[in-house]
């Protein structure tokens, strides 16, 4: 798969009079790959998001989508773009295969290609009814159906599985790993961090407008502390008798820096047996709560 850029961002700054919404924020995604936005309410994510899609003006910094510098409407009107917004509303009296062929319509797509959709989508059967009669499932499998109509180059999801159930989410996830295999640049904004982890190629974690880190899981799990869990007198005795692993245990349990790994999987396993011990490496989810637990320690 080609590692070409298709979004560039470069010092974006977004202003409200004295209030910074988005502050000097950098950040690429390239062909077939599924980058995730995350932070808290406010963090700025929702403001990076609307700025790629030309709803709000930068106050400063650049924006490139497959090469090309987009400044006005008209420069992202020739960007195959898709987009499914947190909270989409469709039109509720209108049938789902209606409202796939008003987009198909705008967006100058062969109506052919909304019967395949509606077919992979798993909603051929409920095609011919009112949009209000669906479930909150089915109108998002529609919304994100309409994201996708057009194959696009770039898509942009906002909060995807939200209130969906475990089943329905998987799904959603198997279709953006179908959309990334065949090149499409993905952006998710999410706050179902245990969901996304194993669904993404990189994060990007943000608090108050400004970048905490970003990097691939496995980059980022070198942040934060390893956690080690153990049983048994005997590896309490061992870890009791080293003056370093001793100021770390806290109920069963040893919480180590990355960097340490070695040192300590050596020192247990000669001591104690592989079998008393278990690591646990840090989830997104952990790595998220380091990351904010930093920036509140650092403006204390």
């Amino acid at each position: 798969m080609p590692r070409n850029s298709v979004i560039q961002v470069q010092n974006l700054i977004k202003q409200y009079g004295e209030f910074t919404a988005v502050g000097n924020i950098s950040l690429q995604v390239h062909a077939g790959e599924t980058l995730a936005l995350l932070g808290h309410n406010g963090a700025g994510k929702s403001s990076l998001i609307k700025m790629l899609l030309g709803i709000v003006k930068p106050t400063s910094g650049q924006i490139t989508m497959m090469g090309k510098t987009v400044t006005h409407e008209k420069d992202r009107r020739q960007i195959n773009l898709g987009y499914l917004p947190e909270n989409i509303s469709l039109y509720e009296k209108l049938t789902g295969k209606e409202v796939l062929n008003y987009f198909a319509a705008l967006k100058r797509i062969d109506k052919s290609k909304v019967l395949q959709v509606l077919e992979e989508f798993g909603l051929e059967h409920a095609q011919d009814n009112p949009v209000k009669s669906y479930s909150k499932g089915m109108k998002q499998r529609l919304g994100f159906a309409q994201a996708i109509l057009s194959s696009p180059d770039i898509l942009l999801l906002d909060e995807p599985t939200v209130g969906l159930d475990p089943q329905a989410s998987l799904f959603m996830y198997q279709k953006i790993d179908e959309l990334k295999r065949q090149g499409c640049a993905i952006v998710v904004c999410t706050h179902e961090l245990a969901v996304v982890e194993d669904n993404i190629d990189r994060a990007f974690i943000m608090a108050n407008g400004m970048e905490l880190a970003s990097g691939c899981v496995e980059t980022l799990r070198q942040l934060t502390d390893l956690k080690v869990l153990f049983k048994g007198e005997e590896i309490n005795q061992a870890i009791a008798e080293d003056e370093f692993l001793n100021t770390l245990a806290v109920n069963n349990q040893l919480l180590i820096h990355q960097v340490d790994k070695p040192r300590v999987m050596q020192y247990l396993t000669q001591h104690c047996g592989v079998y008393n011990f278990s690591i646990e490496e840090p989830g997104l989810s952990d790595i998220y709560h380091h990351c904010m637990n930093n920036r509140q320690q650092n403006v204390a």
